[in-house]
Parts: structure tokens; sequence; C-alpha cells
């Protein structure tokens, strides 16, 4: 079995790929272009991909292919309908991230919350020695404890976070579309409304896109810390932008964004230096442990292919 995995380096440089040995000949590409692809497919029983495209304009190159492993939860990358009628298997990883996203959201919380970066930047600046003071209490900071944390989107992610957040003290509410009978389900007005912090982790689709629109970013309280790890169109990024330029919402801590990388016209480049503002590269999926877990879940994929078995397999219909 030949296997090409095509973006590597998307997966971080500290992984190794030995693992996928025992298959057979494995091929690593840091990165793959589309003038690269072609090439890259041709001979490939199996590719593992992360952000790389393939679809009917691509895939008629590859001659042997059989099997595309996604290193992700989403499949939107691939065109299921072209791989059906080709008899090309498809199989994604789900729920390897929980952990990793989770701990990033309640870092940004905590962190946005406490103003650590601040705290840290007055001793490292010298400011705290030469103020002759022991102590430094400005920018005032607020426990969480009390607090109603608002949860957009129930997954395995959104009930990590809930445990968590509910173990520091805080008031859970949660918005999905089937509401469950363990928690506080609300709509999405509401939970707009009564969140002294709100955090997204539901999928983009149809029903999600601008979820968090200009309208409910009026709803939100004046010190609302706003934190999204779901996908950056989820919310109305220039209206973001806005509510902090005009100091009409406390906080916003970002991980996702519509066009990876952000680019240089993007809303979120005015408030870059805001001290009451995170915004990270798309890191919290990616703890080590994580990726490790990902890599043998893809390991698994294969073997279960090679078996004549369907696991996680996303181009079976039902």
């Amino acid at each position: 079995m030949k296997i090409a995995i095509l973006d590597g380096a998307t997966l971080g440089e500290d992984l190794s790929m030995e693992l996928f040995e025992r298959f057979g000949e494995v091929s690593v590409y840091s990165t793959t272009s589309e003038e690269e692809l072609a090439e890259r497919i041709e001979n490939a029983d199996a590719v593992i991909i992360n952000k790389v495209k393939l679809n009917a304009g691509n895939l008629g190159a590859a001659k042997k292919l059989s099997l595309i492993c996604i290193t992700a939860t989403g499949f939107d990358n691939v065109d299921l309908e072209y791989c059906r009628a080709h008899g090309i298997a498809v199989c994604n990883v789900v729920g390897y991230s929980t952990q990793s996203v989770a701990q990033v959201t309640l870092s940004m919380a905590l962190s946005l919350i406490t103003h650590l970066p601040e705290y840290d930047r007055f001793v490292c600046s010298g400011e705290y020695t030469k103020s002759g003071k022991f102590n430094c209490l400005t920018p005032v900071f607020h426990e969480i404890a009390g607090k109603t944390w608002g949860i957009v989107g129930y997954g395995n992610i959104g009930k990590q976070v809930a445990r968590v957040a509910e173990a520091l003290g805080c008031r859970i509410l949660v918005y999905k579309r089937t509401p469950v009978e363990e928690r506080t389900c609300v709509d999405f007005d509401t939970i707009c409304r009564e969140s002294d912090i709100l955090s997204l982790h539901t999928p983009l689709n149809e029903g999600t896109f601008h979820l968090l629109d200009r309208d409910h970013i009026a709803m939100l309280k004046k010190n609302a810390i706003v934190i999204n790890v779901a996908r950056g169109a989820v919310t109305d990024e220039a209206a973001l932008a806005d509510a902090i330029l005009e100091e009409r919402i406390g906080a916003l801590g970002v991980d996702v964004y519509s066009l990876e990388p952000m680019r240089a016209n993007h809303p979120f480049q005015q408030i870059l230096s805001y001290p009451n503002v995170c915004l990270t590269p798309h890191m919290a999926w990616g703890g080590y442990e994580t990726r490790v877990r990902l890599l043998d879940e893809v390991a698994q994929n294969i073997e279960s292919f090679l078996q004549g078995g369907t696991r996680c397999r996303v181009d079976i219909k039902g």
C-alpha cells in the first residue's frame, strides 16, 4: 500500500509518521500545492489530508486511490459524491480534540477575566519594581465563580467546557437545536442577554452562519466575554471588532477566522493590540496529546478499511 500524507506540516513538525509504515510505503509532504497534487496522488492507494481539497477537478489524476483519511472532523474539503461514484472510501476522526479545545477555551476565559497578560507586563516591564508598592490591583479583575457561562453548541467540546466551568462555580446556560434535560437550555436571544461569558462550539452550516450577528452582539452585556473556538463565520467578525472598538462588550477571545490565516484586511487587525482581546492562530485543537491521539485514530481507520470495516466512514449514506 502506498500512502501519501499531503500536508503533514499542519499536524506539527514534532510528530513521527512511522506508525503508518506498517501499512506500506509512506511519502510525507509538508505541504502540497494544487500544481503538485496530481503527481503526488497519481499512484497512491491512500492519502492522508488535513486542509488539502480533493474534488472532481483533481481526483481524476488518482489511478489507484481507494481511501482518503481526513485528520479532522469536518469533511467539506472532500467531494463525497465523486468519491462514492468512484469507489473511494473517506474517513474522518471525531472526538479527538475535546480536551484540548476545552482547555484553550477555559484558558482564554480565565486570562481575559483575570487580566493576566497585563499584570505580567507590569512586572516584566520593570514598573512593579519602580512602583515601590507591594501589590497592584489594576486593572480590576473578577472572580469567575457566580458568573453565567453560555455555551452555544453542546457536543463533546461544549459538554466538557460546561463541566469545567461548572466546577469553577459558573451557572451554565446552553443553546442547542434539540434541548437536553440535564442542562438549562434557552433560546439564542436569552443566552446572549444573560451570559457573562459566551463561548461558541457549534459547527458551521447554513443555520449557524453569522449566528452571532450584529443584532445579537447588541444584546450582550457590556462586560460580556465572547470566545469563538468553533468557526470564524459563525460570528459576524466585523461586528465583533466594532463591539470591542466601541467598548460595547468586555473582551474577545478568538482562535478561528472566516479565512485562514487571518488576512491583512481582516476586521480584527484593528484590535490586535487591545488588552481585552486574545487572538490565537487556530491552535486550540492541537495539544500534543491530541495530535498523537488523532494520528492513532487515523491508523485505526486504515486498519479497519484494510479488514473490510467501515470505521469513521463519511462516504456511506445512512
